[in-house]
């Protein structure tokens, strides 16, 4: 599976980005691309979302119930 860091790395590299010009213009931490791209766990979604919406993607969380098609419990 892709990290998610990788896809964004390679967004950025596509739309001939640094890293330092890349968090500026989304608005975040040169450490938090930086963490991000190098799949650091202590990343804040919100903040994935936010670069991810710069790009003009989104985030999709898909449960483990979902994941696996296992009927929700409360079913």
């Amino acid at each position: 599976m892709e990290n998610i860091g990788n896809h964004i790395k390679a967004l950025r590299k596509k739309a001939n980005l640094t890293q330092e010009e890349f968090s500026k213009r989304v608005g975040v931490g040169l450490r938090f691309i930086r963490d991000l791209e190098q799949g650091k766990a202590s990343v804040r979604l919100d903040k994935v979302n936010q670069v991810l919406e710069f790009l003009g993607h989104h985030l999709e969380i898909v449960s483990n119930h979902e994941q696996k098609n296992i009927p929700d419990s409360k079913s």
